[in-house]
């Protein structure tokens, strides 16, 4: 049965953050379907707006709007600057809905900050970019921040280092669901 994966977009967000997962998975539905094994996964985006821009500048079009994404079965959540995102109240209750539903919520990078915000981690750990790893303790200290890996895998929550391991959490994954 195919799982769909859902992507958050949002202003200021690390592009690679995003596309990665979203050419991980979508190459794992190419690949399944060329191998006549079906479907696996389909892959989409979801913001709060529209277009979102990328920390660079590349505005990115969103496919589904919070309100109207389908149900998921994986949550992706990106990195990049999640100061604005973490205020804003219509994202996070989206989020914590989404984390009472969805199969597995991941994160890449600082994307562990927002689903810190959102109530997801509990007692379970995490990790998040190296260079991240002293703020997100510092502003959720009952967080349990594992450092030095490349992700962690605590069953319903599955969060990730930085862009690269963004993508290597995303193989886990598939690796995982197929």
């Amino acid at each position: 049965m195919s799982k769909t994966v859902g992507i958050l977009g949002f202003d200021e967000v690390e592009a690679l953050d995003l596309v990665g997962p979203y050419e991980v998975f979508t190459t794992a539905e190419r690949v399944s379907l060329r191998e006549g094994l079906g479907s696996n996964f389909k892959v989409i985006s979801i913001a709060k707006n529209d277009s979102f821009t990328a920390r660079a500048g590349l505005t990115i079009n969103s496919q589904f709007l919070l309100e109207d994404a389908p149900a998921l079965d994986v949550l992706i959540v990106p990195g990049g600057v999640t100061t604005a995102v973490e205020a804003d109240s219509e994202i996070i209750g989206w989020l914590s809905k989404q984390g009472l539903q969805t199969e597995i919520v991941a994160s890449v990078c600082t994307g562990s900050f927002l689903l810190a915000k959102a109530n997801l981690i509990g007692e379970k750990s995490v990790t998040t970019h190296w260079e991240d790893i002293a703020d997100l303790r510092a502003k959720f200290p009952l967080v349990n921040v594992i450092e030095g890996v490349r992700w962690v895998d605590s069953g319903k929550l599955v969060t990730s280092a930085g862009i690269s391991a963004g993508m290597d959490m995303s193989l886990h994954l598939v690796e995982r669901l197929g």
